[in-house]
Formats: structure tokens, C-alpha cells, sequence
């Protein structure tokens, strides 16, 4: 999320509210928000709602695009698929036209087109986000952290997995429909991860950095009981601990623990460091 002061005087802005974009619609979008990022070092929007961008229409999922004139100044997208939660959202002003109320304008709209039930992701923690979040009357109830160390020169013993648990790698087509089964299970409490569909999935492996080699199985007995999916951000040189899930009848047995070790490895050859988030309150994945 990212915000700006007060409306000043100047051409009068619109918003339009669409269930999905035209792919000039999505350039655009997607050039603001390369924009933002590089004013403030860090994406407005999730992976999740960067894909969400593409491919028509996804069920619970809306996109808020702001202009002045014929200019797109502002994004946001609102996704009200948590059958518990909230709708949640996320925004971008871009900077450029930051400092005339467009934030508050794209804030105010979420807040009415969720009846003012919101969740708001502020990725960064940027001063600004939390005035707009002021402003809105919304108020901090998570946090998400991101811990890094380095492996190089770092010695790491083999993983010790639980008796009768192998590892192997992910094998696209054959492996979806028991990993996405996997992935629900281990994140029933988590529906942002847990509500993962086969679309989603198709989604990431068509990424550039998708590769199923760092894609990592846990099986006992031929079924699926764990995974670590990893991430190489080859311009960092840093290795993402991506998705890390355990099934829960396997939870409490050291899997989770071990599982991390497989794709250090490859990390640690390539003097990256390694890269994981956690939110808070933590979740469970022994």
C-alpha cells in the first residue's frame, strides 16, 4: 500500500471498477507498479495480485483502476474469497501524482465497495501507508517478517528426515492434483495459501523463476505428507524459502524442520543467501 496527502485542485480524476482487465489495461497497471516499486524499493502488490492481473475474469477478485484524464495515477484490487476474513486489498499511487489525495480516494472506495469491512496489506511498512491507514481508521492486527541469512561458507548437516520419508522433485502434470490436496490440508488455517487452485498453480509454473527442480516432495508409503517449494531471485543471489508445508497427520515429527535443509544446497553453490517469511502470529509447520 501506498499513500499520498489531501486532494489538490487539477483535472478531475475517475474511477472504474472491472471483474477483469483488457491486456492494455494490465500493461499499464503493471508499468505503475514497476514504477512504484522503484520509488519505493519494494512491490505495492503481492505476487498473488500481480498474477491476478492476467488471464480474465477470477471469481472474488476486483480491480479499481484511477486516472486523471486519459492517465492511470492509482491501483487497487480487492479479493473477497475468505470465507471467514474480510475482503483484502491492496494499492499503488503512482509516484508521480503522489501528494493529491488519490490514495485516500482508492482507500475510501475500497472501504465502501467492501462495506467497510477491510483487510489492507502494506507491504514495507512505508510512513505513508500507515498515515493512510490513519486516515482510513484502520489499524495494524498483522505483521508479516522476512529473515535472511547466508550460506556461504555456511556448513549444513544432510537433513535427517522422519523414518519411512523420501524426497523427491516436483514432476508438472503428474504431481498437481496430490500437491494442491497436500497444500490444502497443511493450510486449512490458512486460506490465502490453502485456497490454492489448479489455475494458481498453472499461474506460477508459467513464471520465469518456476523451475521443479527446487520444487521439493516428502513421501511416506507413496503419498505426499510434505513439501518445500524454494525461489532463486538470481539478481539477488538469494534463495526463497517459497512455500514450506507439512501434512497435518505428519505435523510433530521433525519434518518440518528438516525439510528446509533440501535446496541449501543448490543455494549454498550458488553463494546465495537464504530467505524466508513468516507472519505473526506464526503458523504451524513442525
Amino acid at each position: 500500500m501506498t499513500s499520498d496527502d489531501f486532494a489538490r485542485p487539477g483535472r478531475p480524476r475517475s474511477l472504474e471498477t472491472y471483474a477483469a482487465l483488457e491486456p492494455d489495461q494490465t500493461e499499464a497497471v503493471l508499468t505503475l507498479l514497476a514504477d512504484a516499486a522503484r520509488t519505493d524499493g519494494q512491490q505495492a502488490v503481492s505476487e498473488q495480485g500481480r498474477l491476478q492481473l492476467r488471464g480474465g475474469k477470477r471469481d472474488g477478485v476486483s480491480h479499481l483502476l484511477l486516472s486523471v484524464g486519459d492517465e492511470l495515477v492509482g491501483y487497487a484490487q480487492l479479493e473477497d474469497t475468505d470465507p471467514v476474513e474480510p475482503p483484502a486489498a491492496e494499492l499503488a499511487v503512482h509516484p508521480s501524482h503522489r501528494g493529491n489525495g488519490h490514495g485516500r480516494a482508492l482507500g475510501s472506495a475500497l472501504l465502501a465497495a467492501s462495506g467497510k469491512r477491510l483487510r489492507v496489506w502494506a507491504h514495507g511498512g512505508h510512513s505513508a501507508a500507515r498515515h493512510l491507514a490513519q486516515v482510513l481508521g484502520l489499524t495494524l492486527f498483522r505483521e508479516l517478517r522476512q529473515m535472511r541469512r547466508p550460506l556461504e561458507g555456511l556448513a549444513l548437516p544432510d537433513p535427517v528426515l522422519p523414518e519411512g520419508v523420501t524426497v523427491r522433485t516436483f514432476v508438472p502434470g503428474a504431481d498437481d492434483a496430490a500437491w494442491l490436496a497436500l497444500n490444502a490440508a497443511a493450510f486449512a488455517h490458512h486460506p490465502e495459501q490453502g485456497s490454492l487452485t489448479q489455475r494458481d498453480l498453472d499461474d506460477r509454473k508459467a513464471e520465469e523463476w518456476f523451475d521443479p527442480e527446487g520444487f521439493f516432495l516428502a513421501e511416506r508409503d507413496g503419498r505426499l505428507v510434505g513439501f518445500h517449494w524454494t525461489k532463486a531471485h538470481a539478481a539477488e543471489r538469494l534463495g526463497e524459502v517459497y512455500v514450506l508445508g507439512v501434512s497435518p497427520g505428519a505435523q510433530g515429527g521433525g519434518l518440518g524442520r528438516s525439510s528446509p535443509r533440501s535446496g541449501c544446497g543448490t543455494w549454498r553453490r550458488g553463494a546465495c543467501r537464504r530467505r524466508c517469511s513468516t507472519s505473526t502470529p506464526t503458523t504451524r509447520r513442525r
